[in-house]
C-alpha cells in the first residue's frame, strides 16, 4: 500500500501556552467498496471551529461530509480503480498528493490532473478514476458543508450511484 501519514496536532495547556498533544502516524484504510483505501485525519463540529474543542477530531463520526462541520482525509485511489458517481451538499477541495487522477462530471466530461494538481468541487456530480495500472493516486482532501445548488428553486439532493 501506500506510505502512512504522519498526523501532528496541537492546543494549548490550561495557562495557554501552545503544545502538541499529538504525533503519530496513520495508515489509510481500504473501504468496502474497494476503490480507495481513506484515513480522516481530523474533523470540526462547527463551522467556524471552535478551538475550546477538546475532542480528537479524527475519532468524531462523519461520513462523507459532517452536518455543520468540516472533515479533512486522506484518499489513496487503488491503481484501475474508479469511485461511484455521487454528489454531496459540500464545497471539496482535493490536492493531487502523487500519481494522477480523472475527474468526470456529467456526459462523461473529465479532466486529468496530477501532482500538485488542486480541485475545488462545488457540489457538483462526479466520479473518480486512477488511470494507472500501477500506482496509488493519493488526494487530500477538505470538504465543508455547503447549501445545495438549486435548479429552479429545487435543491440537488446528495447521489451515490454505483455502476
Amino acid at each position: 500500500m501506500s506510505q502512512p501519514i504522519r498526523r501532528i496536532v496541537t492546543g494549548h495547556t490550561k495557562e495557554g501556552k501552545a503544545i502538541f498533544t499529538i504525533d503519530e502516524e496513520i495508515e489509510t484504510v481500504v473501504i468496502p467498496t474497494g476503490d480507495a483505501a481513506m484515513a480522516t485525519l481530523w474533523t470540526s463540529a462547527s463551522v467556524p471551529a471552535d478551538c475550546n474543542d477538546q475532542i480528537n477530531g479524527r475519532i468524531r463520526d462523519a461520513g462523507t461530509t459532517l452536518k455543520g462541520g468540516s472533515v479533512i482525509r486522506v484518499v489513496d485511489m487503488l491503481p484501475g480503480a474508479s469511485s461511484p458517481m455521487h454528489r454531496s451538499a459540500s464545497i471539496d477541495y482535493g490536492i493531487v498528493m502523487s500519481g494522477e487522477i480523472e475527474l468526470e462530471l456529467d456526459d462523461k466530461i473529465f479532466k486529468t490532473v496530477g501532482i500538485g494538481g488542486v480541485i475545488i468541487q462545488n457540489g457538483t456530480i462526479h466520479k473518480w478514476r486512477n488511470p494507472s495500472p500501477s500506482k496509488i493516486c493519493r488526494i487530500i482532501f477538505v470538504l465543508t458543508e455547503a447549501k445545495p445548488f438549486e435548479v429552479n428553486g429545487v435543491p440537488l439532493t446528495d447521489e451515490m450511484i454505483h455502476d
